[in-house]
């Protein structure tokens, strides 16, 4: 079964990159996949499902954050054939979206035996299989990956009764986790050390193109944005039918309909890279858009698409929900918009307003370097609970 859902994962990611771009994507992967089998000891061990950017911002880089506040964490892989010893090895485990499988039945077990913290770790709404249909991925998905998901990623150790605690990324989040009855900490994702330097290097470096156009930038990340881009359809044609000096700027896969067909020489289509190059993709535009299609699954989603652009100074225009309300200062930090009127309003300003972009785009990146890096993490109510069980 593992086998046949890594088959169905490259299939994927071959559809929305083609063969040369999904290449090397893997090779990174790959990469990845090798460092997390090189487990460097510690109290506390993260322990992934895979090596993509949902393991990279939950498991990596709040790795890197609490190794930051005195702590000695370490990552892993559910593959790892010494998974078993290392439960000898540390104090608490947490579980991102981990399958679950024989082995792991083996490995809790041992922890329980040993009396042992484990944590039950999400960034979505996967883990329940009454919201995976609402998943856009789903249809892309091969067959052997949507029996797993239709399962629910990580459910059983969810609801586990043995496992009192969760961690996840938005206060959306959190309080379906209360409803299982757990504790639940919410950690968002933050932007690591490198990323911080790559991002940095670009702010210092003039980013705006040599010509007069407003790049309006999408970054879809995964072939699962299809219809949150289809929010803003309307939207963005009346933007670029009134506005001749815009561009479009589309990364990843996505399927952007017949609908921009009369800008087709004004769009500009950049596949999916590894994430070392994805802030060189984000420099190029001068405004974000946060798109999310209104379903409890994507209502779930963090606010990474605002801060990503954030640290580099570009403002942002994105959906008016629970967590883009909790990130953004409506017309300080960036924008919000719920509905297709304000989605235009808002990007006519900041077209129309150089300056507006630029002290937004300030802004914003003041409130990411804040609140949303790794050098100045701040979740004392958690690193202190994690304290009580060492």
């Amino acid at each position: 079964m593992k086998i046949l859902l890594k088959i169905d994962k490259v299939r994927t990611l071959m559809r929305g990159n083609g063969f040369w771009g999904s290449l090397k994507i893997v090779f990174g992967y790959a990469k990845n996949y090798l460092c997390a089998l090189d487990v460097p000891p510690g109290d506390i061990l993260f322990v992934a499902s895979g090596v993509g950017d949902s393991a990279h911002y939950r498991t990596h880089n709040v790795a890197e954050e609490l190794n930051r506040h005195n702590f000695r964490a370490s990552v892993t892989i559910v593959d790892n054939p010494n998974l078993l010893k290392l439960v000898d090895e540390f104090k608490i485990f947490i579980f991102h979206k981990t399958i679950y499988s024989e082995k792991i039945s083996e490995v809790i077990a041992k922890i329980k035996a040993q009396k042992k913290e484990i944590i039950f770790d999400t960034d979505d709404l996967n883990f329940d299989s009454k919201f995976v249909t609402q998943m856009d991925y789903l249809k892309n998905a091969g067959e052997a990956e949507k029996v797993q998901l239709e399962k629910g990623l990580g459910r059983e150790i969810l609801e586990d009764d043995y496992v009192k605690v969760a961690t996840t990324t938005t206060t959306y989040l959190a309080k379906i986790l209360e409803e299982k009855n757990k504790k639940v900490f919410v950690v968002t994702n933050k932007i690591s050390n490198i990323e911080l330097e790559i991002a940095n290097k670009l702010w210092e470096t003039d980013r705006k193109a040599k010509d007069d156009f407003v790049y309006l930038g999408y970054f879809s990340g995964t072939p699962s944005h299809n219809k949150d881009f289809a929010t803003i359809t309307d939207a963005l044609v009346a933007v670029m039918r009134k506005y001749a000096n815009t561009k479009l700027i589309l990364a990843g896969p996505l399927e952007k309909g017949n609908a921009f067909d009369e800008f087709e020489k004004r769009i500009i289509t950049l596949p999916l890279v590894p994430r070392g190059e994805h802030y060189k993709n984000i420099q190029k535009a001068d405004i974000n858009l946060a798109p999310l299609e209104s379903t409890p699954f994507c209502e779930a989603k963090s606010e990474i698409r605002f801060t990503g652009a954030g640290i580099l100074g570009i403002p942002t225009v994105a959906v008016r929900n629970e967590t883009f309300s909790g990130a953004i200062e409506d017309g300080v930090t960036g924008f919000l918009a719920g509905n297709t009127l304000e989605w235009t309003e808002k990007l006519g300003r900041l077209i129309e307003d150089e300056n507006l972009r630029k002290e937004v785009g300030e802004r914003a990146r003041e409130k990411t370097l804040k609140d949303y890096t790794n050098k100045n993490s701040h979740s004392e109510e958690y690193y202190q609970y994690l304290k009580s069980k060492l």
